[in-house]
């Protein structure tokens, strides 16, 4: 994969599609969101502006977008 940043901007309808390895990583709103499987469902984890635990789905995650690398 090259250093350039591969990312996925609301209403945008091409470009990557979201990891579907469990572990994987991705940055929203500056915020990192792992992928886990709960009762075979899909579900990206992260921490909310106010450090509370969140969950997303992934049509969630894809409409408020994200990018695999951590924007300053």
């Amino acid at each position: 994969m090259s250093t350039e940043t591969i990312s996925h901007q609301a209403g945008s309808g091409s470009g990557p599609t979201l990891p579907t390895a469990p572990c994987s990583v991705v940055w929203s709103q500056g915020h990192a969101y792992v992928l886990e499987y709960a009762g075979g469902a899909a579900r990206w984890v992260g921490l909310d502006a106010f450090g509370r635990p969140t969950a997303l789905s992934p049509t969630a995650l894809e409409r408020q977008g994200w990018t695999h690398r951590r924007d300053d």
